[in-house]
């Protein structure tokens, strides 16, 4: 059925002789998988990957791409891909029957690199990905199936799979990526805590020919008259693709629902009798909003779609487990290294349970608003719809889905002092802003890289750089045109930490806050720095 996208086919590799030997493997090619590989690859960790197809994935999955996320692809490299290639969008609608009730604007201030969202069918991320994974010398093999596995002190033994025959392979370290159907999850016996949702959706990839009369907007209808009684959400994509979620209710058959016949019309419909279209891919999902218990297991580690599953409505899910790789991929880096102990990875489970909690929470709230299991909550849905359409006060009660946001570890282990008052503090993602580097405009998030470094906003200062702890290098930024610093012309990178003047601001690898400090000294500097890498925790005061 696809006819934009032709799916690469990537050779089989060798099977090994003998039992072998990894320090890091990672389960599932996929979206997150590869994010991972690629942020420890640039790490320096020798990684390899395991996946049972030859291919990226089939239809386009995840396609809304939030601005964190966009801005870890480009810390990542690939960054102006996504913008390149997707479609950039920051406004939506909202529609209940046959009219508008109102619309939104999810980034009304400028000053950011990367938009709010950009859609793009996941199989160009995956394409993208692996390729930077194959440059930064990650080893990829495909058609390696992973058929047994056994956790021990050290690692895991696991039994591989492949046209060829089967192989032993000792991980000191094992990253289950292979999604939700995770074979690893399933046999180590991780249950799921949560709640599967009573209810069915379609997807329908329609490409469309011809002129459109839908802008680039995320467009939501409850109850519209071409599908009575039910939601429908549209997204557009590259390739004049354009993503159509119905939702067709529990007593619906899935099987007969996905038939060619079944979904065009259900297309006509929508856009009419006189628009030409092709389907390019269908799929039907039921909503699951639900997590295992721990992310850590010893030495196996759960990202992703194996660790914890949201309903689309959202875009919660493909966006979590990027962000729980971004998390990952240093600790574990610095664990290798020796620059931190084993217990750094425990902060994995501090940070992102927490964080796809809120996300399950939200797309929990999102499902009841969407598919109301009572009269009682139809009632209230339909009236809340009604007076948002003239009342702004309604508007934050409307949820057709309460779009990804990234998150802040406000309550992490690693977080150090906060310093002052206002703007990005510990545990939040580092804000970007324009800068200027000697008269170029240049971007502040990409001056940040993999490492830690301390934010100065001030002008440079040889004593403070040569008393820095190894590993942690100095960014300055002034408000004044000053060699040797980033000049914040704008104002807005100093706004956005709300930093005062000689302000300091340290940043892990992952570009989240470590600590704050009104004043750098060095340490301090060094204190939260083995607070970040759970160094000597106990002599470091909160």
């Amino acid at each position: 059925m696809p006819s934009t996208y032709a799916n690469p086919r990537y050779p089989a590799a060798p099977t090994p002789h003998g039992a072998e030997h990894r320090p890091v493997v990672i389960a599932g090619a996929g979206l997150v998988g590869l994010t991972l590989a690629l942020d420890l690859a640039r790490h320096g960790v020798a990684v390899t990957v395991l996946d049972e197809d030859d291919t990226v994935s089939f239809g386009s999955r995840a396609i809304c791409f939030a601005k964190r996320t966009l801005e870890i692809f480009g810390r990542l490299g690939i960054g102006a891909r996504f913008t390149e290639k997707g479609i950039t969008w920051k406004t939506g609608r909202v529609f209940h029957g046959d009219r508008e009730a109102y619309h939104f604007d999810l980034l009304p201030e400028q000053g950011h690199e990367y938009p709010a969202f950009v859609n793009l069918q996941q199989y160009y991320a995956e394409e993208w990905l692996v390729e930077a994974c194959r440059a930064a010398g990650v080893e990829i093999r495909w058609k390696h199936r992973i058929s047994r596995v056994v956790p021990d002190e050290s690692g895991a033994a696991v039994i591989v799979d492949t046209p060829d025959g089967g192989y032993a392979l000792h991980a000191d370290w094992l990253l289950a990526c292979d999604g939700a159907r995770s074979f690893i999850r399933d046999s180590m016996g991780l249950p799921f805590t949560g709640q599967v949702f009573r209810d069915r959706f379609l997807i329908a990839d329609v490409v469309i020919k011809g002129d459109m009369a839908f802008p680039t907007e995320r467009w939501f209808w409850f109850d519209p008259p071409f599908h009575p009684g039910q939601s429908v959400l549209l997204h557009k994509q590259p390739d004049d693709v354009w993503r159509i979620d119905f939702q067709l209710g529990w007593d619906a058959d899935p099987e007969a629902e996905k038939q060619p016949e079944k979904v065009i019309a259900r297309v006509q419909a929508m856009l009419g009798p006189d628009v030409p279209f092709e389907l390019e891919w269908v799929s039907v999902y039921t909503f699951r909003c639900r997590r295992i218990e721990r992310f850590r297991h010893g030495r196996v580690l759960f990202a992703g779609d194996a660790a914890h599953q949201v309903s689309p409505f959202g875009a919660r899910g493909g966006n979590a487990g990027v962000q729980d790789a971004d998390n990952l991929a240093w600790k574990l880096a610095a664990v290798l290294a020796g620059r931190a102990p084993e217990a750094l990875l425990d902060s994995y489970d501090a940070e992102r349970v927490p964080a796809n909690d809120e996300n399950i929470l939200n797309s929990t709230r999102s499902t009841d608003f969407i598919t109301p299991k009572s009269e009682a909550a139809r009632g209230y849905r339909d009236a809340v719809l009604e007076l948002a359409a003239r009342h702004a006060f309604a508007r934050p009660l409307v949820n057709s889905g309460r779009l990804s946001r990234p998150a802040t570890y406000a309550e992490s282990p690693l977080n150090g002092p906060a310093g002052w008052d206002g703007g990005a503090g510990p545990g939040a993602p580092a804000p970007d802003a324009p800068v200027l580097q000697a008269g170029r405009p240049e971007w502040l998030l990409r001056h940040l890289g993999d490492g830690f470094r301390l934010l100065v906003f001030g002008p440079p200062d040889a004593a403070l750089i040569a008393a820095l702890p190894q590993g942690v290098a100095a960014i300055f930024v002034t408000a004044e045109e000053t060699p040797g610093a980033l000049f914040d012309h704008a104002g807005l990178a100093a706004a956005r930490f709300a930093a005062p003047r000689g302000g300091a601001v340290l940043l892990r690898p992952d570009q989240h806050v470590a600590a704050r400090f009104a004043a750098p000294d060095p340490a301090a500097i060094r204190a939260a720095l083995d607070r970040a890498l759970m160094r000597n925790t106990a002599e470091v005061p909160a």
